[in-house]
């Protein structure tokens, strides 16, 4: 009989106890999810990248309530090849769909054939071949989710012509990307569920054991829906955050399981019964599972720090969908386990003995001897590794910082096409417009004084007032190029440094290339707050885990060269466009924060989610033997497969976001991907062993009042253990935790 006498142990025997009642809520729950759940992508937001209380944001809002919405929201790009647009057809096919427009969803537009226009301006409508026109069209919608919904009704008009349409502009870029992001988020889980399944079979070498991480998966999609919806009724949710946040559910909902179920055969192997091995099992596995989902939610938490909507939800909607990991790992799956009992090892497959499970000698298996290699020379290795993780980090020296806008979409999308072709076939080229509201009642004289300064700055191409209303008027600059050009970053802060009009109370600079700025800005302002608290609060979990000081310190500085190289291939790869023939895309030539700093803060909790499951192993070693090297190899004897396995099985569910047609998404998939492979090969495999080798005892240091302090607060893995009664004879096997 066992001695599961922590909370986890019991947690262990009160799931086996309560396992029908448990599946039975569990069956309820999914009915509820197929219900409710998939209807969260009606509830969510389609933007959120942009700071709320930042200087643009501040300056569109004061516009929009003084002097309401003028912006050209939608640009509709109407073509023929055959037709020129003095052609009376074209003519007459254009002013039958402007006739159509519905008046309660578009407020204003301009059409070349509208007399009351100057000739120049019906000319800047035209393009030069004469073969297309372009219609900019505001919308009526207050504010920006409302025109974003407003979208669809004046697509369906603008798209009911004879012509060859395509709709551009920023509400139907962020349009197709949200609907994309939909799509994509679809096709990736069915895309991976089947493969996830075949590796899952050939890594436990049977079928039964195979389907229960992927239960696990499939039961974490449906929960990570739901509480994003429910989440949705507290707080914005972005639609991008169902995508990050379900396929990374996914993913490590699978990963626990896997340590779950590959713990749960290794205790049936020893001759347990299904009670005590369940129980056994949660009691060391589930300890560390329910560790390493804290290290994640605390990376995921990292995100609230940061004022834009797309990061705070995705923040939001990480902790939400990891805690539901976690129950799922430790509740649903007990039960589950308890359930299927022996019958976990029925429909074996005819595979070599070298499972996650398999009886090999631990001592002299392959991951040990890889140990023993490394721990022989192991500065040279450290060093070695080191190097290399330095040489790749130094792809970050060339980071241009940029912004999300078409050019994230595939090169065929409609949006994209309408948006550029303003830049390639029209005469005025594809003209950006800075937003500068002036509060207050400056004189005439002094306001087209402050114009003309404007108008003579570097990259401006125009400025004129626009509106003015009671103690408000709406400069517009011009500017041409991209919004994240080195040039129109400079214009901006060009304009802000200007002197106040005299008798102006304040000026307040927006646009899209004001909120890239701002963004920027408020990115770099957050940092340290959020280094610091996801540091601190792993730094403290791992000292309740390990009961060291030296070993958290080492996690995260690794952690840190694992990160740095990491995003240094990203930038390498996305910007510099050296992935664009493998992935295809176009490469933008920048690359937005927002996502850098996603994959930094995740990928860090990966890295001390894996950290966790090895050098806990190890610990539990070092405390039966006191022998450090011994420990280490053994440690990792006992987790490389495991780990290799569920770093296999992650990389596939990242690598699936990586096939999106949203370049966003390439980045943040392929970005994390390649951080779970250098730290499941470089760090954990060479340097955590050779570190670890060159410490020796020194790993384990902790002062006297620490210690007093640990013993009382502290959570190690796995606990005293009576060997059971073996039923049928095996190989020894030292007891190990996962």
């Amino acid at each position: 009989m066992s001695t599961n006498t922590g909370f986890f142990g019991l947690l262990g025997l009160a799931a086996h106890r309560g396992r029908r009642g448990i599946l039975a809520l569990t069956g309820l729950f999914v009915l509820a999810s197929l219900l409710w759940g998939l209807g969260v992508f009606n509830d969510v937001s389609q933007s959120g990248f942009e700071d709320p209380a930042s200087e643009s944001a501040r300056a569109m809002d004061l516009l929009q309530d003084e002097l309401g919405h003028a912006d050209i929201d939608v640009i509709a790009v109407f073509r023929s090849d055959e037709t020129r647009v003095d052609n009376p057809s074209f003519a007459k096919a254009v002013q039958r769909i402007a006739d159509d427009l519905p008046e309660d969803v578009v407020s204003d537009f301009d059409l070349y054939l509208d007399e009351d226009l100057a000739d120049i301006e019906r000319g800047m409508l035209v393009s030069e071949d004469m073969h297309a026109t372009y219609m900019p069209i505001t919308l009526t919608g207050a504010t920006h989710e409302e025109r974003l919904s407003q979208f669809e009704d004046v697509a369906a008009a603008l798209e009911a012509g004879p012509l060859r349409t395509h709709l551009g502009g920023p509400i139907a870029v962020e349009h197709e990307l949200s609907e994309t992001a939909e799509t994509d988020i679809v096709r990736a889980e069915l895309l991976t569920l089947p493969l996830l399944l075949l590796l899952l079979v050939l890594i436990f070498g049977g079928l039964i054991a195979g389907l229960m991480p992927l239960a696990v998966g499939a039961l974490a999609i449906l929960g990570s829906l739901t509480v994003l919806r429910a989440l949705t009724h507290v707080t914005e949710v972005s639609v991008f955050a169902i995508n990050v946040a379900t396929l990374l559910g996914l993913g490590l909902a699978i990963d626990y399981g896997l340590f779950m179920v590959s713990r749960f055969r290794e205790e049936l192997n020893k001759g347990r019964s299904v009670r005590d091995a369940v129980g056994r099992t949660v009691d060391t596995a589930g300890r560390t599972v329910a560790f390493s989902g804290v290290t994640v939610g605390i990376a995921f938490a990292g995100l609230l720090f940061f004022p834009q909507p797309i990061l705070q939800s995705i923040g939001w909607g990480g902790i939400a969908v990891v805690a539901f990991d976690l129950v799922a790992a430790l509740v649903f799956l007990p039960a589950l386990m308890s359930v299927v009992g022996h019958r976990i090892d029925r429909l074996k497959l005819p595979l070599p003995r070298r499972t996650v499970t398999g009886a090999v000698d631990e001592s002299v298996g392959a991951w040990a001897r890889l140990a023993r290699v490394v721990m022989r020379g192991p500065a040279v290795s450290l060093v070695a590794v080191a190097c290399v993780l330095v040489a790749f980090s130094s792809g970050l020296a060339s980071a241009d910082l940029g912004t999300t806008d078409q050019r994230y979409l595939p090169v065929d999308a409609p949006s994209r096409l309408a948006t550029e072709a303003m830049g390639e076939e029209f005469p005025a080229g594809q003209v950006g417009r800075l937003h500068v509201a002036v509060v207050g009642e400056p004189g005439e004289e002094d306001l087209n004084a402050y114009v003309e300064r404007l108008e003579n700055l570097p990259g401006a191409a125009r400025a004129g007032v626009e509106r003015t209303g009671e103690g408000i008027a709406h400069i517009e600059v011009g500017y041409q190029g991209a919004t994240d050009a080195p040039e129109i970053q400079a214009l901006v802060e060009d304009v802000r440094a200007q002197e106040t009009p005299e008798g102006a109370e304040e000026v307040l600079v927006g646009g899209v290339a004001a909120m890239q700025l701002d963004n920027l800005d408020a990115i770099v302002e957050n940092a340290p707050t959020t280094i610091g608290f996801i540091i601190g609060s792993t730094l403290l979990l791992l000292f309740l885990a390990f009961g060291s000081l030296v070993l958290p310190i080492k996690a995260v500085l690794m952690g840190a060269l694992s990160l740095g190289a990491s995003l240094g291939v990203v930038v390498w790869g996305f910007q510099e466009g050296h992935f664009s023939a493998l992935l295809g895309f176009e490469a933008v030539g920048t690359i937005d924060p927002t996502y850098l700093v996603l994959v930094t803060i995740v990928s860090f909790g990966l890295a001390m989610d894996y950290e966790l499951f090895l050098l806990s192993r190890v610990r539990e070693e070092y405390l039966r033997s006191g022998d450090n090297t011994a420990s280490v190899a053994l440690g990792l004897q006992r987790t490389g497969r495991i780990i290799t396995s569920a770093a296999l099985l992650l990389g596939v569910v990242l690598l699936a976001m990586g096939t999106s047609g949203l370049l966003f998404l390439k980045i943040i998939g392929v970005g994390l991907a390649i951080a779970v492979l250098v730290d499941a090969t470089l760090v954990r495999a060479v340097m955590v062993p050779a570190t670890m080798r060159l410490l020796g005892d020194r790993n384990w240091w902790l002062p006297r009042p620490l210690r007093w302090l640990h013993d009382r607060i502290g959570i190690s893995e796995g606990g005293d253990e009576e060997e059971p009664t073996r039923t049928r004879r095996e190989p020894e096997r030292v007891s190990a935790s996962v």
